[in-house]
């Protein structure tokens, strides 16, 4: 066996990235809870304007850099990370910079899964039979539709949606067209929310985080997931059919 072979024969080795992401998963909410926070973004406002003005070019990439750990390890502090790109940014490119930090941290994520745990998992499952067959069987047919549905409806929880993709063998550039693109609505609107987020600094108010739960809001994005979910509506229909 050569070196190159040893660490992909070594479970232990393949489970580090999830183990390093799992440690500081759990640091983080220990430790960080109090700084990655609405009120640390209020009172450090000025200093952040300040600094992005006389620096816009490292700002925008100490962002995106800091984005990405924050989603890479599932720090707490994503969404005022999200608000802070619309505070310091305007919604556009803000939101840019949020879902172009969101989709490669979530990528890193999904490659520590896959590599870890996900390319076994995945070979058991398409090697065992029954409802278990079924079911990855059923993933892998609607795999577009079922990747864009997870990233719409905004009940899922992102590590979730980034998880359970590498656990049943999504391809990587599938992974990551989908959520780079799912994200987008949900991201424009909390970006949104923080490129107002000087008026509600001035009326010494919290934002409105509920807002993608509004009607306004809401109902385009359930428009969009019954989108998603059509083709495997219709596809169950035909399979039942026999068509």
């Amino acid at each position: 066996m050569s070196m190159s072979d040893a660490p992909a024969q070594n479970p232990m080795l393949r489970r580090l990235p999830l183990i390093v992401i799992a440690v500081a998963a759990l640091l983080g909410a220990f430790f960080l809870r109090d700084y990655l926070t609405f009120d640390a973004l209020r009172d450090n406002r000025e200093a952040l304007l300040a600094f992005r003005d006389n620096n816009y070019v490292l700002t925008v990439l100490v962002f995106i850099a800091a984005y990405i750990t924050i989603v890479a390890f599932s720090l707490p502090g994503a969404t005022i990370a999200t608000l802070t790109g619309g505070f310091l940014f305007a919604t556009f490119p803000g939101a840019l910079f949020n879902i172009t930090g969101a989709t490669i941290g979530a990528t890193a994520i999904f490659l520590a899964a896959r590599w870890g745990l996900g390319e076994k998992l995945s070979a058991k499952m398409d090697s065992s039979g029954g409802a278990v067959k079924k079911i990855k069987t059923a993933i892998d047919d609607n795999q577009w539709e079922a990747l864009f549905l997870i990233r719409l409806v905004p009940a899922v929880p992102f590590f979730v949606a980034n998880l359970v993709p590498a656990l049943v063998g999504v391809p990587l550039i599938r992974f990551v067209i989908s959520t780079f693109l799912g994200i987008i609505p949900g991201t424009v609107v909390y970006t949104s929310v923080g490129a107002g987020l000087g008026e509600v600094f001035a009326r010494g108010e919290s934002p409105n985080l509920g807002i993608i739960f509004e009607p306004a809001i809401l109902l385009p994005i359930i428009g969009l997931c019954v989108l998603a979910a059509l083709p495997i509506v219709i596809k169950a229909l035909r399979g039942k059919k026999g068509l």
